[in-house]
């Protein structure tokens, strides 16, 4: 259980937010492949991402850590060697789709699984193009995990994807790094490109945008790893819902696959501030200063922003449910098949408040009010719903107190402790 107070005071301090998850994974799986050592700094420690950690060692990769850094011994791309048993994932969707792309190339059978929730994902999204690959790729049931996989000569393929999704992406291009001839991926909007920046930093070959030429080298590199915007969106919304609040969050990647949240933001009238840095690891970042902006204004989200904050919609509803008037956010399906429903679960949790919501097959409509009651709230396991509660808790009569919150551990570990060094009040119990 998560309890947080109403907070007394603003929220003001400086600090950087561990490091971006989507990057941490990619950075760990591409050196895992590589030839000779690579060094990561930044890393995120999440759970989420030791698990991605954990199935690259039972695979062969070798690590050790130095100082503020992780050392990767890779096993080349042709060295991958045959787990012992499951490669087991807990809760992570890019674990489990991004390395099922590696393994359905390899010469040895392999099976990924996970916890309850992830194997209650539909993986579908990712079978059918490795299936037209050549892979041989079984799953429970008709598209869930776990997934048993025997490999195969795999063949390059040109593949439009019908959904705007960076793991449907990554899977497929990972699995075209063993494919004969090149491999395409197409989207109907862009989703985030950090696949597509890092693979030339191991010496990948990359013909045109989206593009992989199978049966090429992956060589070690040194990559830093920025810090995780999807984080400080719970950090920056904990200061637009706190009068007198002034954050500052430094070295947050600004990709603009990923900005989608920070758009949104401005158009409700939040007073935010990015200063540029210099590129970190082929990605672009920056520090962003926010402050309390009075009370927002409620938008019609553009559908074509989606994409680019897919992780955000749960902390922009809680912002929604105080700003003045009426948000409107559509084409976010994608939200029904995360660790939970996240419009439904979050929707259910804003009703419960006294909050108007009115649910939509792909989205919702939420009408903000100017003061909320308490109340135990329930998050479903879901880390990003727990994160999101609790920042509007800081805005709450008395505070809220959030159910099945132990799961923010997957993203965000040090999330109790940075809102506390910004001035919140909440604990784990």
């Amino acid at each position: 259980m998560l309890e947080v107070r109403r907070a007394r005071g603003p929220l003001r301090g400086c600090l950087t937010p561990p490091g971006d998850k989507s990057i941490s994974h990619r950075a760990l799986i591409m050196s895992a492949l590589a030839q000779g050592r690579s060094t990561i700094r930044g890393l995120l420690h999440s759970a989420d991402v030791m698990a991605t950690r954990s199935a690259l060692g039972q695979l062969g990769a070798i690590f050790s850590e130095q100082e503020d850094r992780l050392l990767i011994d890779g096993t080349g791309v042709q060295g991958l060697q045959a787990p012992s048993g499951p490669l087991d994932v807990g809760n992570s969707g890019t674990a489990m789709r991004l390395l099922a792309g590696v393994l359905s190339a390899q010469a040895f059978a392999s099976e990924l699984s996970g916890d309850d929730s992830l194997n209650n994902r539909p993986m579908r999204r990712i079978l059918k193009p490795l299936r037209e690959m050549g892979a041989d790729i079984h799953a429970s049931g008709t598209d869930t995990a776990p997934l048993k996989i025997s490999g195969g000569h795999l063949h390059g393929i040109d593949y439009a994807s019908p959904v705007a999704s960076a793991q449907v992406k990554s899977c497929v291009l990972l699995a075209g790094l063993y494919a004969e001839g090149q491999t395409r991926v197409t989207e109907p909007e862009p989703s985030r490109d950090h696949t597509e920046r890092m693979l030339p930093l191991f010496g990948v070959d990359m013909p045109a945008p989206c593009t992989v030429a199978g049966g090429r080298g992956v060589f070690a590199a040194d990559i830093s790893v920025p810090a995780d915007l999807s984080s400080a969106a719970f950090l920056m919304a904990g200061a637009l819902l706190v009068p007198g609040s002034d954050v500052v969050l430094k070295n947050v990647g600004l990709n603009p696959t990923r900005d989608g949240f920070l758009r949104a933001l401005k158009a409700m009238g939040a007073d935010l501030e990015i200063t540029r840095d210099p590129p970190v690891g082929n990605e672009p970042t920056g520090s962003i200063r926010i402050r309390y902006s009075g009370r927002l204004t409620g938008i019609d989200l553009p559908a074509q922003w989606i994409p680019s904050m897919v992780d955000e919609i749960p902390i922009l509803m809680v912002l929604a449910a105080v700003a003045d008037g009426e948000t409107r956010i559509r084409g976010a399906s994608e939200l029904r098949v995360k660790e939970s429903d996240r419009l439904a679960v979050m929707g259910r949790g804003l009703v419960q408040l006294g909050i108007p919501v009115l649910d939509y097959e792909d989205g919702v409509n939420i009408t903000g009010v100017a003061a909320f009651r308490d109340a135990v709230l329930e998050s479903e396991s879901d880390h990003r719903c727990a994160m999101s509660f609790a920042a509007l808790a800081l805005c709450a009569p008395g505070g809220l107190q959030i159910r099945n919150s132990e799961y923010i551990g997957t993203s965000y570990p040090g999330f109790v402790h940075d809102m506390t060094a910004l001035g919140a009040k909440m604990k784990m119990t």
